[in-house]
């Protein structure tokens, strides 16, 4: 691949890029923009962003990288989850784990396919690589790049650099969501976030609180879900509070270090309805340095739909794999090591093994331990749990 990757993606164009997919928050018409940086910056010939209900089999692009707008319409109208080669595959798979075409059938397998006899191979193109950057309970998130014929097979590096992207399009297109109805734009003030029905709150590095819209006061006014103590944010769920605060000072220093922590933290207390946050970097010399001096925008989600799922909350809080988020759900739920894997479909050395990591990342030493971490938490991992 000419130049590499590696050097075309270097940290400066990788930090770049994440702090245009963050200003896409407040500027929803950059998306087309981010979709093009990424399409060069892998050497991809079109790049797409798209959100499917989880109920359909057909999504609709939110945003693309510029090409033929006909082939485009035919590609979403004429083809599905189960006629794309390897999206079924992403779909299913693990978020922020991308998934290239010819990792799942070989080349030869891949030019027997009608979506590529009728719809890749007349543009001259070779594979895709998709990458899963969002699963709630209703809708998957889903970042597509597509190269051409002419370059080499998509590498690890292309798609490790896929991955660093990924949780920081999720952030994004999270707290986009909760702003599409009222939209803050770069050249409002904060002022403007008294009108939004969504509860924001601007901090400084340390949580210190530097404005709350109306939302957000009314929230402290009834002791939750997040509190204000001592001019500082605060949360019901002691679980939670400090991965707030640390997800904040990392927001304070660089975009491209948050990321897949602080994504979508459940910060109700146990037994009470779900309550996420997420926390956007407001970062100098972006659009959203209009809310400056404020180091974070901490946004708060109270509708049902917007919980992340289980596994997505412990691999936020406690920066897990997905294969040890899974573990930790089964121990977490009571399950005997032996029971675990067994519902896993892996080996108790396996097991044993994503366990001495998980204690390493959590800061506890036994499955008990585990136990009252996963209740302590509560909301929602106690629905599926129960």
């Amino acid at each position: 691949m000419p130049g590499g990757v590696m050097e075309r993606s270097s940290t400066e164009v990788l930090s770049s890029i994440i702090g245009d997919i963050y200003d896409c928050v407040l500027n929803p018409d950059g998306w087309a923009g981010v979709m093009t940086r990424i399409t060069e910056a892998v050497d991809a010939a079109y790049t797409t962003i798209a959100l499917a209900s989880t109920d359909g089999n057909h999504g609709r692009f939110a945003a693309q990288s510029p090409w033929d707008p006909e082939r485009m319409r035919a590609l979403q109208d004429d083809y599905d989850f189960d006629t794309i080669p390897g999206l079924k595959a992403a779909v299913v798979g693990d978020v922020d784990t991308p998934v290239a075409t010819l990792s799942q059938m070989n080349e030869a397998e891949l030019q027997q396919t009608p979506f590529f006899q009728n719809w890749a191979k007349p543009q001259g193109l070779r594979e895709g690589c998709i990458t899963k950057f969002v699963h709630t309970s209703d809708r998957i998130g889903l970042m597509g790049c597509t190269t051409r014929a002419t370059r080499a097979v998509i590498s690890a590096e292309d798609q490790r650099f896929l991955a660093l992207l990924s949780p920081h399009l999720r952030r994004a297109s999270l707290i986009g969501d909760l702003l599409d109805q009222t939209r803050v734009t770069a050249n409002l003030y904060r002022q403007a976030l008294d009108h939004l029905a969504v509860p924001v709150v601007l901090t400084g590095a340390n949580g210190a609180i530097l404005h709350a819209n109306g939302a957000a006061e009314r929230m402290f006014s009834a002791q939750g879900p997040i509190l204000s103590r001592k001019g500082l944010l605060q949360v019901q769920n002691p679980a939670v509070a400090r991965a707030l605060l640390d997800t904040i000072a990392t927001a304070a220093s660089a975009d491209a270090s948050l990321g897949a922590r602080g994504i979508g933290l459940p910060i109700s207390a146990p037994g009470l309805p779900p309550a996420v946050a997420y926390v956007l970097p407001l970062t100098e010399g972006t659009a959203r340095a209009v809310f400056r001096p404020a180091c974070a925008a901490v946004f708060v989600s109270t509708t049902t739909s917007a919980s992340p799922l289980p596994e997505a909350v412990l691999t936020t809080l406690f920066d897990l794999t997905p294969a040890e988020a899974r573990v930790l759900l089964r121990i977490g739920s009571g399950l005997s090591t032996s029971k675990s894997a067994l519902s896993l479909g892996i080996g108790e050395n396996t097991l044993k093994t994503h366990l001495n990591r998980i204690f390493a990342k959590t800061g506890t030493r036994r499955q008990a331990d585990l136990v009252k971490l996963v209740s302590d938490i509560g909301t929602p991992l106690a629905a599926q749990l129960g």
